[in-house]
């Protein structure tokens, strides 16, 4: 395996813990557990600080192609109908 897939996989794992971490965050916030979040918030920043450092590493990833120009469709409004009045 080389270097540039080594590296992306621990992004992606960095990048699943950080997802679980948050939602303990979000756990311990909404339990008041003021203590258990701040320790969880510190965790988050080391493993954020990783993501970033890790993803700095990583080239840049290739932007799709645009699609091609063309006729845009434009979508005509819908017409009220008129009420007949009977006389």
């Amino acid at each position: 395996m080389d270097q540039l897939a080594k590296r992306r996989e621990r992004l992606s794992t960095v990048e699943r813990q950080l997802a679980e971490l948050q939602a303990r965050y979000d756990l311990a916030m909404s339990r008041f557990k003021f203590d258990e979040a701040s320790t969880v918030q510190r965790e988050i920043s080391v493993r954020e600080a990783e993501r970033q450092s890790l993803a700095a590493a990583l080239p840049a990833p290739v932007a799709p192609p645009e699609p091609p120009l063309g006729v845009v469709p434009v979508i005509s409004r819908a017409r009220r109908r008129r009420v007949r009045r009977r006389t």
